[in-house]
């Protein structure tokens, strides 16, 4: 019985160092090691010891993952990736669909006015034969791809390129044609790692970033034309939000200002909805390959804001620019003027084909409101200061807000009753 014990003991040592050998640690047999433990003493401790010494030389020859940051030009990007000293590892990457022409010229827009975009990530390996670094892509395939591309004259800016609209990269004058070689792009580079390790890089890495709200989910999943526009507008109003306070600088970061634009496109469409998520989300599908009413959406709302910057400025640092009041009021601005789906019949306003009758009449019913809103004035505007306070959005609420500030507009407030 003792020796049949010390057999068993020997074969699970023996066991014990082939696990070890291939990566899988001695510890997946430390049960039986322990229950042969007590008839085979000078057996297992010696097997044990061999197993340990090894374990310490595998640790000493292991190679350990090292990141490095680096800087490129686009020219050597293109130059590597052209010789295939940089190619794509498919294994890393998304299986999203490729990037629409919009998102490249907005891409490629990015580049030629020098805004950073996030940087992409390396795996770089020494090709044995040629002495040569090789470089696969592990996050900014679509990136890399579209730089390639378009220094290869393969397709034309866009409308969101502004005044490079139309233009290949040929077309491109020599400062323009060098700002974009001479672009500098950040790199992490991974080395001495394999695909596990690189995968568990990027959970750690996520495992600190905040989830991604609905805005950032629309714009992570579509890159079509709705987005595009967006996108355009922001890029010209953005100050707009900011020097007056309408979303804060966190909101705006976690793109409460795409949210902003897109509620107000649905009202567009739908007219005094409640808006949620998915209907954003459907806002965004709908027109993501076509979107055909792009002109009448880009007048009304650019008009809008224009009239708001212009004739309106005096709003500023009033309540009339919380969030969900100013949502309202640009609404109302729209419906005066062209009219909302269903408006007259939700708010009991007509369009009178015009934003407001009279600027003056017109700051003073507005900010007659917006007081009574900040001072919690129930004595006049009872049902808007309701609803402004209320916040939210919420089609009751905001057909009551709208058709309060339409009244305003149309400076029925402007002398007090």
């Amino acid at each position: 019985m003792r020796q049949q014990h010390i057999d068993i003991a020997r074969d699970w040592c023996v066991i014990g160092e082939a696990l070890y050998a291939e990566g899988e640690g001695v510890v997946k047999c430390g049960g039986n090691f322990r229950v042969a433990f007590s008839f085979a003493a000078p057996i297992v401790r010696h097997s044990l010891a061999a197993a340990n010494m090894r374990t310490v030389e595998h640790r000493k020859e292991r190679r350990v993952m090292k990141l490095e940051e680096a800087k490129y030009s686009v020219a050597e990007l293109i130059d590597w990736f052209k010789k295939r000293e940089l190619v794509v590892n498919k294994d890393y990457q998304r299986g999203g669909r490729l990037w629409p022409r919009p998102a490249k010229s907005y891409f490629i827009d990015t580049v030629l006015r020098e805004f950073p975009f996030p940087k992409v990530y390396f795996l770089e390996r020494l090709d044995r034969a040629t002495k040569r670094p090789m470089r696969e892509i592990v996050d900014g395939q679509q990136r890399i791809a579209t730089l390639v591309e378009f220094a290869e004259n393969e397709f034309a800016l866009g409308q969101n390129a502004r005044e490079y609209a139309g233009q290949y990269f040929r077309d491109l004058d020599e400062e323009g044609q060098e700002r974009f070689y001479s672009y500098t792009v950040s790199v992490d580079v991974v080395r001495n790692a394999d695909r596990a390790e690189i995968l568990q890089m990027f959970r750690r890495m996520n495992a600190y970033t905040l989830p991604l709200n609905a805005a950032e989910k629309r714009h992570s999943e579509f890159f079509g034309e709705f987005k595009d526009w967006i996108n355009a507008v922001l890029d010209e109003y953005e100050r707009l939000l900011t020097s007056w306070n309408i979303l804060t600088s966190r909101q705006i970061v976690r793109m409460g200002d795409a949210e902003l634009l897109a509620d107000i496109a649905l009202a567009i469409e739908h007219g005094i909805v409640s808006t949620s998520p998915a209907k954003l989300a459907e806002l965004y599908k709908q027109y993501d390959f076509e979107f055909p009413t792009r002109t009448l959406f880009d007048e009304r709302i650019r008009s809008s804001l224009d009239v708001v910057i212009t004739a309106l400025s005096d709003l500023q640092d009033t309540y009339m620019t919380k969030a969900h009041v100013f949502h309202s009021l640009v609404c109302a601005l729209i419906h005066n003027r062209w009219g909302l789906p269903d408006g007259e019949e939700t708010t009991g306003i007509r369009t009178t084909g015009e934003f407001f009758r009279e600027r003056d009449a017109a700051l003073v019913s507005l900010k007659r409101l917006a007081a009574a809103h900040e001072e919690k004035d129930f004595s006049e505007f009872a049902s808007y200061v309701t609803a402004a306070s209320e916040g939210g959005n919420r089609a009751a609420q905001r057909a009551v807000r709208i058709s309060w500030i339409c009244r305003a507009l149309n400076g029925e407030f402007a002398f007090p009753a």
